[in-house]
Formats: C-alpha cells, structure tokens, sequence
C-alpha cells in the first residue's frame, strides 16, 4: 500500500529515475520539483510516493482557478517499481485527495498522443477527451475542457512540446 510525502528540505533528493523508455513521456524528479515550485502561486502539491519505506515515485497536481479544476500535472513511477500496480495505486489515491479537498469538482490532465500506457491508464478512471489540439513546434497548447457543462478554453505553455490530447473527469462519477 502507498502513501504520500511532501517534498521537503529533508528529502528532496530520493535518487528516483525514469526509465529511458518513459523520458520522451514524462518529467523526472528535478523537472517536477520545478514545476511545482512555479506554480507554487496555485496550491501546487508535489508529492513523493512511498511504497513502506521505500520512495518510488513523484506526483504533482495544483490549482486551476482559471479552469475551476485541478491540473493533475505529472506522474512517474521509478523504472525499478514500474508494473507493480504503483501508478494505477497512485492516481486512485490523488483522486481520492482532490475530492477529499474539495475546492473543484474536475481534474484535467494532458499526456503524449504516443504514451498510449497513460491514455489507457487515465480512461479507467473515467477520463475523456476534450478534443486533440496539437500545435507542432509551438510554446502553446490549446486545451478545451468541458467541465460543469461549460466549454472553458486554457492556454498552457509547456517547454516539452506535443502533449495532446487533453482529459477531464469529474471527482463525483
């Protein structure tokens, strides 16, 4: 069973990696601490993943008022815990913390058309396209999200460009 740490002055350095296969497709646990340190302004959450003692991963999620939603922004699973059940543990769990919180009823993510592991991975837990935008060789992508039966449109720049399409959930389905 996992659990949850903040990141913290104590253990910021776990040593986790991403396999060489997944760096095309996701952040590693430097560029999460970034990112969560620029959107600090948006309740960012970056937390480590612990399996007993054990850290095997990174989750980060924050704040959308914009969207009236959570960005559920990255997740990794160390290449050494990878196909155990970790990631699919892992978004059940923040999830279950984003409606727990309470300040939205939707969650939005985007992920690499390619990675069709997180595609499938997300649609389990009743993600849905919001539509494919893809903008090639571009800062910017366009997100469509359909949440409380209203069409919002976000820009979101991105240093790793091709992430679409986007998803949505509802935290009460």
């Amino acid at each position: 069973m996992i659990r949850f740490e903040k990141v913290t002055p104590n253990n910021w350095r776990q040593g986790l990696k991403v396999s060489e296969a997944q760096k095309m497709y996701v952040a590693n646990d430097m560029q999460i601490l970034a990112r969560a340190y620029a959107f600090r302004d948006m309740r960012s959450n970056a937390l480590f993943i612990y399996n007993g003692e054990r850290p095997i991963g990174m989750v980060l999620y924050y704040d959308c008022d914009e969207l009236s939603s959570y960005v559920f922004s990255e997740l990794f699973i160390d290449e050494r815990y990878q196909s155990q059940g970790f990631g699919r543990e892992t978004v059940s769990k923040i999830l279950e913390l984003m409606k727990n919180d309470g300040k939205y009823d939707c969650v939005v993510l985007c992920y690499k058309t390619e990675n069709t592991v997180a595609r499938d991975l997300y649609s389990s837990f009743g993600f849905k396209h919001t539509g494919e935008q893809v903008i090639p060789k571009s800062l910017y992508l366009h997100i469509f999200i359909a949440c409380n039966t209203q069409v919002k449109q976000h820009i979101c720049s991105d240093q790793q460009l091709g992430y679409s399409p986007c998803m949505f959930v509802f935290l009460d389905e």
